[in-house]
């Protein structure tokens, strides 16, 4: 097929359309209007640079504190906090919830299959 370009698991993109002008940490989540993905590595800015965000798979994701998930639950990006969260209201739709996690404080990190892109 004369115009098939990538599988699409992962999207190379410009560092200023990511981090605005600093770095990534790889593992860390990021969201580029409506895709969300996360840095397979870390990239230092300079003009220019481009970082390889995976937007599939599943990954531990710093989540909302005293939250409780359910296997299948829908999970959101809060880009004001850099969490994952199963609130929807203003925030972006990245995946689903994979394992059960309490509500406590203490549990921060939730486990994401990410979907490839909001829906």
């Amino acid at each position: 097929m004369k115009n098939f370009i990538a599988i699409g698991n992962n999207l190379t993109v410009p560092l200023d359309d990511i981090a605005m002008g600093e770095g990534v940490i790889a593992g860390n989540g990021y969201l580029v209007g409506a895709l969300f993905g996360v840095a397979a590595a870390s990239v230092e800015y300079v003009a220019g640079a481009e970082c390889v965000l995976n937007l599939t798979g599943v990954y531990d994701l710093p989540k909302q504190p005293s939250q409780a998930w359910t296997v299948g639950a829908k999970v959101y990006w809060d880009a004001t906090n850099d969490r994952a969260t199963t609130t929807a209201t203003g925030n972006t739709l990245i995946g689903v919830a994979t394992l059960k996690t309490g509500g406590t404080a203490g549990e921060t990190i939730g486990r994401v299959r990410l979907n490839g892109g909001a829906v």
